[in-house]
């Protein structure tokens, strides 16, 4: 694990209005499918796109605490963001790790003594708003472990060598986005256990799912896009126009 640390801010104080929440921006990916450009500094609306993440989390009453975890050569540029866009919230950007899992980790050690619950964020999901991050945050309060989701709409097949196997129940299926929330011990003690039983996950909510705790769904939406190819920026573009028209 990569030791470098960029403090922003120190000194984060405990709410009494609400149990403290810190939340993990995962923001450390290559971005491969970006035709050499870092989706994170894309601009939408002449904003770049971590910076639409950071301030989504910036105006939650009930998010107390940034954490950034990043590529190396991207600190200086987020801390630089943070103080330009006043990212008040943002404590630490730290270097992640080589997978997602591993970066979700190393922002879980840097979290404060005082987080009671932990949130899990895409840096390349720029779209989310105050309402689903409240909206999973509470559900947290209330079932320990929470993350939005939408259904299915799509019909989909399990595939083995080109061929079709079978078709799935969409009326059971959703779409998983973040963030994702959790007790603070529970998310720790669920990285641990995948990185220690080598267990293969694609989100936290994996990770949780086997240690057993179940993961109540909050309200997701289709406007909750991650950015991944260029074209996501062209659908975001049309989203924040739409936005901004009502």
């Amino acid at each position: 694990m990569a030791n470098i640390l960029k403090k922003l801010f120190s000194g984060v104080r405990k709410s009494n209005s609400h149990p403290f929440c810190s939340v993990i921006i995962a923001a450390a990916g290559s971005s491969n499918r970006m035709n050499g450009e870092n989706k994170l500094f894309a601009e939408l609306d002449g904003i770049p796109v971590i910076v639409h993440t950071m301030l989504a989390f910036q105006n939650s009453p009930l998010i107390d605490e940034i954490i950034i975890v990043t590529r190396e050569d991207s600190i200086v540029t987020i801390a630089d963001m943070c103080a330009g866009y006043k990212i008040t919230k943002a404590t630490k950007i730290v270097v992640g790790g080589k997978e997602r899992n591993e970066s979700v980790q190393i922002g879980t050690m840097e979290v404060s003594p005082y987080s009671e619950y932990i949130a899990v964020q895409d840096g390349a999901r720029p779209l989310v708003t105050k309402e689903i991050i409240d909206d999973a945050v509470r559900k947290a309060y209330q079932f320990q472990a929470a993350a939005p989701a939408i259904p299915v709409s799509d019909t989909i097949k399990v595939a083995d060598n080109n061929m079709i196997v079978k078709t799935l129940d969409r009326d059971t299926l959703v779409a998983v986005q973040t963030p994702q929330v959790f007790k603070a011990e529970i998310l720790k003690a669920a990285l641990k256990n995948a990185h220690d039983k080598n267990i293969k996950i694609t989100d936290d909510c994996g990770a949780v799912e086997a240690l057993g705790v179940n993961i109540a769904l909050s309200i997701g939406s289709h406007e909750n896009i991650k950015i991944t190819t260029p074209i996501d920026i062209v659908v975001a573009e049309s989203i924040l126009e739409a936005r901004n028209r009502t």
